[in-house]
């Protein structure tokens, strides 16, 4: 079992890494949060699930342990497989997940590409009481006019395209950088978030 890899990215593509370890490259299938942020040279640290089939043994690479949880756990689910499982968590956070879960809501998973309406409503159910609640988060909490501008951004780069994962973290990270004046407006904090995601893998981010 390949349970992490570390070392440098020689190669990127819209949904995977090529990591360098030891001199041999792994190919490893990545949510886009991933893929998007990975720099060929730089180092990389994944936690990784090997999915072996008959025909095929494959890597999937996850930024944090609590990602490659709930991994598991959405494999669990009746209908869901490796992809259909990277593609959840390319589109929504783990709190995302946990939120949707624990409220019963299937429509962001309906949202998934893959992912259709009898399988949503099976991960609500089957994942029910499995997931860790949700933590408060900066861009999670409600009422302050920052957050508001945060939101509209986030809403803003999904109409673009963007998954709400990719979306809600590039807006709360670019957010947390801007100055108080650029931190209230919409079109500043839009700007410069798209700056950050940059145009050339704005297609592998839609989720």
């Amino acid at each position: 079992m390949i349970s992490s890899l570390h070392g440098p990215v020689l190669s990127t593509g819209t949904d995977h890494v090529v990591v360098e370890v030891g001199g041999v490259g792994f190919f490893v299938f990545v949510p886009a949060d991933v893929a998007h942020t990975a720099r060929v040279g730089e180092n990389l640290r994944l936690h990784t699930s090997l999915i072996v089939r008959e025909d095929a043994l494959t890597l999937f690479g996850f930024a944090d342990r609590v990602e490659l949880d709930v991994f598991g756990q959405l494999l669990s689910v009746t209908g869901v497989g490796p992809k259909s499982a990277l593609g959840v968590l390319g589109h929504l956070t783990v709190d995302q997940i946990a939120a949707a879960v624990a409220d019963d809501d299937d429509a962001p998973f309906r949202r998934v590409s893959g992912i259709g309406p009898k399988t949503a409503k099976l991960i609500v159910v089957q994942l029910a009481g499995k997931l860790q609640p949700p933590s408060s988060t900066p861009s999670s909490r409600t009422g302050s006019a920052a957050d508001a501008v945060v939101a509209q951004v986030t809403a803003a780069l999904v109409g673009l395209g963007w998954s709400e994962k990719v979306a809600g973290e590039a807006a709360a990270e670019t957010a947390d950088a801007a100055s108080d004046a650029d931190r209230s407006s919409v079109p500043a904090l839009l700007r410069q978030a798209l700056a950050a995601l940059g145009p050339a893998k704005a297609g592998g981010a839609r989720g």
